[in-house]
């Protein structure tokens, strides 16, 4: 479970720098992603802040992306690729943010 949890996408956009970045780190375990997420703020939607991260996942390296497999991608994975890293980059990126519509009002 991660520490930042259904945070939303108007408060994640307007965190701090260092506090986004730590946000996004664990989703991707990669500082230099989380940097540029960060740093591409604030989004419109979900699926522009998705669309941007998964952009940057391409991005990395193959010392990078061996990285974050042995650091943070806990999952079962066979192939160690960036097509495999993307679904759990993009679930713990949900669950960061919660629903795109919000939490209901109680």
């Amino acid at each position: 479970m991660l520490m930042h949890h259904g945070i939303g996408l108007d408060r994640f956009n307007t965190l701090h720098r260092r506090r986004a970045i730590h946000a996004l780190y664990e989703c991707c375990c990669n500082v230099t992603w989380a940097q540029k997420i960060a740093d591409g703020r604030p989004y419109p939607g979900h699926a522009a802040l998705q669309t941007a991260a998964a952009a940057e996942l391409h991005a990395l390296s193959a010392i990078d992306l061996e990285r974050v497999f042995d650091s943070c991608a806990h999952q079962r994975v066979s192939q160690r690729t960036v097509e495999e890293l993307a679904p759990i980059v993009r679930d713990r990126l949900t669950e960061l943010l919660g629903p795109e519509e919000g939490y209901p009002d109680y």
